[in-house]
């Protein structure tokens, strides 16, 4: 722990490092909030703070920078989100307000607009979850002998699969069979869907089975829905041109993305800062990351990835303002 001296000079000097990418002096903190000493004690205290792992010095004669461990004080200290700006208000409000669509262009769209509010590259993963049931099943004919089963579910998101089927198979018995499936998987998860009763009619239990398997089919095929926006944007935490390309084409790799911001959310972390994601090209990034949910069930995470110096309270206000705010526009559909 920290004494308020301390404290307080440590917060100056990260936030004032946020605001300049600077080195920062004991003179530039002498006045800052809390800090009501000496310049001579502000070295003192940054000194000691060096030597306990919070702040770090680049050269002899330059000021100090924060490190994972000052970031990670600073960020369990502000005791919450900081407040949007009125410009940012503006565009969150404008958003919600005509948002509507199918989940997967909602959720695409929600992080182009986390990344104009942050400046910083987002990742949205929306999960399909094994909680989600089966809100509608339509087959749609496209030629004689193939149609497209269109499951919507409970969490928003819309499944497609093609059903090869005999060429003598009629429109009326495709919409008979349409009618029996959907009574059978309607308000079931897709995991506990079982299988419909035969029909006795052997063409029918075919085209009923092949609907069946396209229905698992779609499932097995969409997995995680993965955004990531403003990939570009990340290029000023990195010096090195080569480690900025090992980095955009870590952000191609879904499973990657997906595994570091399963890992921050199982650890309840709210932020990762540097090492703490565990993704060693990201180790000069952190991650904001919140839930947003579905009538109340976890549907997805929606985060930024950004240098480790990025205006935390800002980021993390604008990460709980848009989860809260989709959470609710997918809630009520």
């Amino acid at each position: 722990m920290l004494d308020d001296r301390k404290s307080a000079i440590l917060r100056a000097v990260v936030q004032q490092y946020i605001e300049t990418a600077q080195p920062v002096g004991s003179g530039n903190v002498v006045g800052s909030s809390g800090v009501a000493v000496s310049p001579a004690t502000v070295r003192s205290e940054m000194t000691l703070l060096e030597r306990e792992g919070y702040l770090a010095q680049p050269h002899t004669s330059a000021g100090r920078v924060p490190t994972e461990k000052g970031y990670r004080f600073f960020v369990d200290t502000l005791g919450g989100p900081g407040q949007l700006g009125p410009a940012q208000v503006r565009q969150v409000r404008a958003f919600f307000s005509h948002a509507h669509g199918e989940l997967e262009g909602m959720l695409r769209d929600a992080g182009r607009l986390l990344t104009r509010l942050t400046s910083t590259t987002t990742v949205v993963v929306g999960e399909q979850g094994e909680r989600a049931t089966i809100r509608s099943l339509q087959l749609v004919s496209l030629t004689s002998s193939v149609s497209l089963a269109v499951v919507v579910l409970s969490t928003g998101a819309v499944l497609k699969h093609h059903i090869e089927l005999a060429p003598e198979t009629s429109t009326d018995e495709v919409a008979l069979v349409q009618n029996l499936v959907a009574s059978h998987v309607v308000g079931r998860t897709l995991v506990g869907m079982g299988e419909p009763p035969a029909t006795g009619d052997p063409r029918r239990d075919a085209v009923q089975q092949a609907t069946m398997n396209a229905i698992r089919g779609a499932a097995e095929d969409e997995g995680h829905h993965v955004y990531v926006d403003g990939a570009s944007r990340i290029a000023g935490a990195f010096a090195e041109a080569e480690t900025l390309r090992e980095v955009l084409g870590l952000l191609e790799q879904q499973l990657t993305v997906v595994s570091m911001i399963q890992n921050v959310m199982d650890r309840g972390l709210t932020v990762a800062i540097g090492s703490e994601h565990g993704v060693v090209p990201l180790s000069e990034c952190s991650v904001v990351v919140a839930p947003f949910l579905i009538d109340g069930e976890h549907a997805g995470t929606i985060g930024v990835l950004g240098p480790t110096r990025m205006n935390y309270p800002e980021t993390l206000a604008a990460v709980a303002t848009v989860s809260e705010r989709l959470s609710r526009l997918l809630t009520e559909g």
